[in-house]
């Protein structure tokens, strides 16, 4: 009975494979494809049962039910004439056909192998592809460091005043009043400062109120089964416009904000795209806005906290067309904004988020 049970989660997830022919008996003509399902299946078989309930948990619910990592050991797996590493197979079977290796990925920071020598995560939804805005189009930290002050008139430089480029209403981080309640947990233990705050916009409207950031990642939803962070359905009322309804129905799982080493991450979990605008990605002396389109199951660093503090010392208020906030992020679901969309302002946009950083940790 356990054996036959194991069999048909392993039949079951090679059916949910994205990419299948036609008819299984052209299947089984391509050698190709025969080779591929040989090799899966023996990895699949490795699996105990609990994890073969979960990748398929996964794979059906397409990452909208949480669940844990599929553990397979390290090492190419033989495949024809190439090698794969196994969680790239995974991937190729289960989400993106074209992966070719690890260097175009990004492990999810809810993943828990990061530092396991041994195994690697196989669950496909545990990783995101590296959007290929990945560095500054524009201007990157190594022509900002190529920059000196002296270039500019010192009074011409913006100060460390900064308020919100959209609206006046959402105050930045160093606007906000610390309270002794956002300072402690719910246990009485004393908490550090939050690294960021979150407004949830509906067009000109914010909704609800500011959402602070403590922990090193938090998710932001519509509604996610069993999940936990921000959902942006307890702060919504019923939708004044057509727009807006449709949008929120499009926001699904949302989006992962995680602060890392290297900065701040955007990973998108929804099924649309979401855009992006920040100060990071932005060149100093352009008046174009650059609104990057993050496609779903990519990731982005969205945020640099170096670059930004150049930033803050060399952007030259000539060629700004209104006020500059080096700690704002503004990233709206599934629609677009600026020179290159209909929407001229973010504040056209159904339903947007405005992150502000706290840039001096």
């Amino acid at each position: 009975m356990f054996r036959s049970k194991r069999s048909s989660h392993v039949k079951r997830l090679w059916k949910s494979r994205i990419a299948q022919h036609e008819t299984e008996s052209s299947d089984e003509n391509n050698p190709e494809e025969l080779e591929k399902k040989s090799v899966t299946q023996s990895i699949l078989k490795r699996l105990k049962e609990k994890q073969l309930e979960m990748l398929i948990q996964s794979v059906e619910s397409k990452g909208e039910e949480h669940s844990g990592c599929v553990l397979l050991p390290k090492g190419d797996l033989r495949l024809g004439r190439r090698c794969v590493a196994p969680h790239i197979l995974c991937l190729q079977i289960w989400r993106w056909s074209d992966i070719s290796g690890s260097s175009e990925l990004r492990r999810m920071p809810f993943c828990e192998t990061v530092d396991d020598d041994v195994y690697v995560c196989c669950n496909p939804y545990h990783w995101s592809r590296k959007s290929d805005e990945l560095e500054s189009p524009f201007l990157g930290r190594s022509a900002l460091e190529r920059v000196h002050i002296t270039d500019f008139d010192q009074s011409e430089m913006v100060t460390d005043e900064v308020v919100s480029t959209e609206t006046g209403n959402t105050p930045t981080p160093h606007q906000l009043n610390y309270s002794d309640d956002s300072m402690s947990s719910n246990n009485g233990c004393v908490r550090g400062p939050h690294w960021c705050t979150v407004a949830y916009w509906e067009l000109r409207q914010r909704v609800g109120r500011l959402y602070m950031v403590y922990d090193p990642n938090v998710n932001i939803f519509q509604s996610l089964p069993h999940g936990d962070g921000l959902s942006l359905e307890l702060l919504q009322k019923d939708a004044e416009t057509e727009s807006v309804k449709r949008t929120r129905d499009k926001i699904g799982i949302g989006v992962v904000l995680s602060r890392e080493d290297d900065g701040v991450w955007l990973y998108n979990r929804s099924q649309f795209p979401v855009f992006v605008n920040s100060p990071t990605l932005e060149n100093i002396h352009s008046r174009t806005l650059p609104v990057l389109k993050l496609l779903p199951g990519y990731s982005i660093k969205i945020f640099d906290y170096d670059s930004v503090r150049l930033l803050k010392q060399l952007t030259d208020k000539r060629y700004l067309d209104g006020p500059f906030d080096p700690a704002s992020v503004r990233i709206s679901f599934a629609k677009g904004w600026g020179p290159n969309y209909h929407r001229q302002f973010i504040t056209s946009c159904p339903a947007w988020l405005e992150v502000l950083m706290t840039i001096d940790r």
